[in-house]
């Protein structure tokens, strides 16, 4: 049986080297088990097609739906790769400061979504935004979905698609600390002083305005809560001048079309996916940010969930209404505290897997009564809601592991029409019918919290007859 080894992967130094090791776990931090070298090898063909021999693998066995497979291996050929933090920083430094630019500009704004929301965080983290003259590359950033990540984009055999998810690419140097824009202290280790992502910017003078947003599912898998609470997860953070934080609730890690279709193959789901949109969004945070930097007009104010206000909670403290056949995930993403060898952090992985040393526990949205999370910006779905939406869904059976979250997905679960149907049922959730008297009732709803939205330009005003066009 063949199976990618996942992403682009290195080519094997020696496909007979005895260092060359392939584990099986049933849980992310789960005992691995040594499968014998004579059961596995690098395949030549997949399929009855001739494959490159380090690119494929073959175990007698099979693979196991819903168990995780770790290799780990000896490869050759690495590329530069923080060559590619360089690359951006240069173009962007040419079109704003060279006088034979393509396409001279005075402003520029990058726009990152996952893994390139990661690369622009790490990419300040690791301060590329000060050009070769000690100037400013770009002005504004909006990373978006990243959650409280980075990512191996520069170190000695990077590979940047690694991005920590639930069931694979699994202890990465991707959600490390530090975490939050301002300093704070390491609980694991003191001895650092206090560090932030922010830390080389601020010191180079050369801090752009920063968006930070995300979903409900970044809570769940991307170990948000720790952007803005305390390492150890016990207290709000305050934010740098230069940041806003923006949750919007009830979205998952990309959209899909509405109404929703099941998963199928590895994104085999137990519910549908949620089909919020976060185009009206994105709009607004161009034009905002666009407007900040441009004219110095304050964008909206942060808004995520809180430790203070009970609206982010210990998974333990979730009270999530008891709807028949959709149980919470037993697990929320978090950050960990690895070593990778003593040079890691210049860059040199010489210790694969890593040892874990700790977690950096995280927090996820209160629910309200529906199921719907707390503490964020909420489209008028939510606010008028006909559906629970939600940052998780489960796996289904088919494909292994069926009690664990599946990767980037949310939940869409609709409310019933009348009282005797979700009697029926034993769903806790207020049905349709008596939420609202007829659909102007409704509309009415939809209409003035799209308005609050207008007001508060989380969304624009351009927007707004289209979107509440979505009422109907």
């Amino acid at each position: 049986m063949g199976n990618r080894l996942g992403g682009v992967e290195y080519p094997a130094a020696a496909p007979e080297d005895k260092r060359n090791v392939l584990t099986v776990r049933d849980s992310p931090h789960g005992q691995r088990r040594l499968i014998p070298r004579s059961e596995w090898g690098f395949s030549h063909t997949v399929d009855g097609k001739s494959t490159p021999s380090d690119r494929f693998l073959h175990f007698s066995s099979g693979f196991v739906p819903g168990k995780i497979y770790e290799l780990v291996y000896v490869v050759q050929d690495p590329v530069v790769a923080g060559l590619g933090f360089a690359a951006v920083r240069d173009f962007v430094s040419w079109i704003k400061y060279s006088p034979d630019a393509i396409a001279p500009m005075k402003f520029a704004y990058a726009a990152g979504i996952s893994q390139c929301g990661r690369f622009l965080r790490d990419f300040l983290y690791q301060g590329f935004n000060a050009d070769e003259s000690n100037r400013m590359a770009l002005d504004g950033v909006l990373a978006h979905v990243g959650g409280a990540g980075r990512g191996s984009f520069n170190y000695r055999f990077a590979q940047p698609s690694r991005d920590a998810q639930p069931m694979s690419s699994i202890d990465w140097p991707t959600d490390i600390f530090p975490f939050t824009d301002l300093p704070e202290v390491d609980p694991h280790n003191p001895q650092n002083g206090k560090l932030g992502l922010l830390d080389t910017a601020t010191a180079q003078h050369v801090l752009p305005k920063i968006f930070f947003s995300h979903t409900s599912y970044e809570y769940w898998g991307r170990a948000a809560s720790l952007m803005h609470t305390t390492a150890d997860g016990k207290e709000d953070v305050t934010l740098s001048d230069n940041v806003r934080i923006y949750f919007y609730s009830g979205l998952q890690h990309f959209s899909v079309p509405f109404p929703p279709a099941p998963g199928s193959g590895d994104r085999s789901a137990q519910q549908l996916p949620s089909p919020l949109p976060i185009r009206w969004f994105w709009r607004a945070m161009i034009a905002n940010m666009d407007g900040w930097v441009r004219s110095g007009t304050a964008p909206p104010l942060s808004r995520y969930p809180r430790i203070a206000d009970g609206t982010l909670v210990p998974l333990a403290q979730l009270h999530f209404p008891a709807i028949p056949g959709l149980k919470p995930p037993a697990n929320a993403a978090e950050g960990w505290d690895l070593d990778f060898g003593p040079n890691w952090r210049g860059g040199i992985l010489s210790q694969q897997p890593p040892v874990v040393e700790a977690a950096y526990p995280t927090l996820v949205p209160q629910a309200d009564s529906d199921g719907n999370d707390l503490g964020g910006i909420r489209l008028p779905q939510i606010a008028a809601p006909l559906a629970t939406y939600m940052g998780w869904n489960l796996r289904t059976a088919s494909i292994g592991a069926p009690g664990e979250r599946l990767a980037f997905l949310g939940s869409f679960v609709p409310l019933h029409r009348t009282a005797a149907e979700a009697s029926a049922t034993h769903d806790p959730r207020t049905a349709i019918n008596d939420r609202y008297k007829n659909y102007e009732d409704y509309r009415a709803l939809f209409e003035r919290a799209l308005n609050d939205l207008v007001r508060d330009r989380y969304i624009l005003a351009e927007d707004r007859s289209q979107l509440l066009d979505r009422s109907q």
